[in-house]
């Protein structure tokens, strides 16, 4: 493993060709990756046909990753994760960004294909070398074939936790846990004039009068869908938007060929009225018969000259005059597919907003609520919990799928360890085995909150599959910033890859833009 750079290269590397020819090389091989003496490589797994992932579990003591769709464990892998003194840390965690090929600005050797990143500073997932122990600076190193299979079914945001020994989720249910609220679809506001709807009313009349918002009942498949055509209205707003860029291009350029051509034929008159005019005066200076004659003739021919030219003159205003018409024409129809293909992007986004998963953090060590929606705060305040002197332990809720109509999610759990308010010592033995999660104890963990009522009505009207709900004594880490979701690392286990990794601080605003400046700093 090796520590990321954060700036994304316009051009492939020498490296990265480099690391082509290698990539090809390891799987035409099928070595993939891996030590061909370890053979760990044949040891991964696809257990059924995968579904979309929602959840990774990386199991520290047991060397191994796990995938789970919405109806249980997909795939299973060897890793190779961090050596003492970069240990990778046991946390929660998620995706913020993929790059089929990626090299460390640290380490010479650091190539990073198929690099799935979680932190900022450094720690990813990615094809690598596995000598079957932990090995790396801190990253998660995977079998080159299962790396590339991974890197094509994640999205980002895709929940990754690191554990110390190895857990699986548990279905469960309980009152606390977030379901979409649910109205009738919205109606259609009456007409009003122009000037007496408001902006914002304006674009909610536009976008949204006619169809459901983010707590109807026909639910995240409806809005997935408005999302599409919103995409594909966006996509052809573009499209237009060029192409009348391009009009707009050639007719400017069609006047300025026209002007250019006035100009000349405007220098060409002038210099035939100069010749005229010289030919005039010598008609007047002209003493002699043979002499008049001529001066008489070259009159005539400068005259007819300057008529040619004078109505070739007229010919050319009409056509500049025409092309400067189409040419505002073809501007006007410009800045209208700009402003068509920006009501377009405005409403793909927040259509796509609709559609996000929202992450809810409640932490014992700060007793505050955190609320996040595609990596951006929305809510924080404060949360009651019940014996707040007790351990609670750390749980990742998540929701998985729409259940019926009734606006319920079906939710799984995970805890970060088997015991979770009295976390067991490090055992020396292996059972290899994820043990289910104590869904009592999450059950517990959920008893001992209460929600303010307006927490739960700002997470109520946003829960859709991967939404989640983590609940633990750990406050956020130093890694939750700008373009992350929330992430928890655990005080008890070691860090090492973070200890190396000490980041300058961001400024405030990064993460609490307006109108969420003035809330408490993630930095506790």
């Amino acid at each position: 493993m090796s520590r990321i750079s954060t700036r994304s290269k316009s051009s492939v590397s020498l490296a990265a060709v480099g690391l082509l020819g290698l990539t090809a090389a390891l799987l035409a091989l099928g070595l993939g990756g891996a030590s061909a003496k370890s053979g760990r490589e044949g040891r991964q797994e696809q257990l059924r046909a995968a579904g979309k992932p929602v959840l990774a579990i990386v199991a520290l003591r047991d060397q191994r990753i796990s995938i789970y769709d919405a109806e249980g464990k997909i795939l299973e892998a060897p890793v190779s994760t961090g050596s003492v003194g970069y240990e990778t840390p046991a946390g929660i965690f998620s995706i913020v960004q993929k790059k089929e090929l990626h090299s460390s600005n640290l380490y010479e050797d650091g190539e990073m294909p198929f690099m799935q990143r979680l932190t900022w500073t450094g720690i990813a997932l990615h094809a690598g070398v596995l000598p079957g122990r932990p090995a790396s600076h801190g990253c998660i190193r995977l079998p080159m074939a299962f790396a590339q299979q991974l890197f094509d079914l994640t999205d980002l945001g895709m929940r990754v936790l690191i554990v110390r020994d190895d857990m699986g989720p548990s279905d469960i249910t309980h009152p606390a846990l977030f379901k979409s609220k649910l109205v009738g679809k919205e109606p259609i506001p009456a007409r009003r004039s122009e000037h007496s709807v408001s902006s914002k009313a304006a674009s909610e009349a536009r976008f949204g009068a006619s169809e459901p918002n983010a707590r109807s009942a026909r639910s995240w498949q409806t809005l997935q869908s408005i999302g599409a055509s919103r995409t594909t209205e966006l996509e052809a707003a573009n499209e237009k938007l060029r192409d009348a860029r391009a009009a707009a291009t050639r007719a400017a350029s069609e006047e300025a060929g026209s002007t250019r051509l006035l100009r000349a034929r405007e220098a060409n008159l002038a210099n035939a009225e100069t010749a005229l005019a010289e030919a005039e005066r010598r008609l007047e200076t002209s003493t002699e018969v043979q002499s008049n004659a001529r001066a008489e003739a070259a009159k005539a021919k400068a005259l007819a000259r300057v008529d040619e030219l004078r109505a070739q003159l007229e010919t050319a205003k009409l056509q500049v005059e025409a092309k400067r018409e189409v040419a505002e024409r073809a501007t006007e129809a410009a800045r209208a597919a700009t402003a068509a293909r920006d009501g377009a992007a405005d409403a793909a986004e927040a259509a796509k907003r609709k559609t996000l998963p929202v992450s809810v953090f409640i932490s014992r060590k700060t007793q505050r609520l955190y609320v996040r929606k595609g990596n951006t705060p929305i809510y924080e305040g404060p949360v009651e919990i019940r014996e707040a002197q007790k351990p609670i332990g750390t749980f990742v809720y998540t929701a998985v799928e729409p259940r019926g109509t009734s606006g319920d999610m079906r939710w799984s759990v995970v805890a970060m360890y088997r015991t979770p308010t009295n976390i067991e010592p490090v055992s020396q033995t292996r059972d290899g085995h994820a043990a289910a999660t104590d869904v009592a104890a999450a059950k517990a963990a959920l008893d001992r909150v209460g929600f303010a009522p307006e927490a739960l009505e700002a997470i109520s009207e946003i829960v859709w599959p991967g939404s989640s709900l983590i609940i633990s004594d750990e406050g956020p880490s130093r890694e939750t910033g700008k373009d992350t979701d929330f992430v928890v690392v655990m005080s008890g286990e070691p860090q090492g890859a973070l200890k190396i990794r000490q980041r300058e601080p961001r400024p405030m605003d990064w993460f609490d833009p307006p109108p969420f400046r003035g809330l408490r700093s993630f930095w506790n």
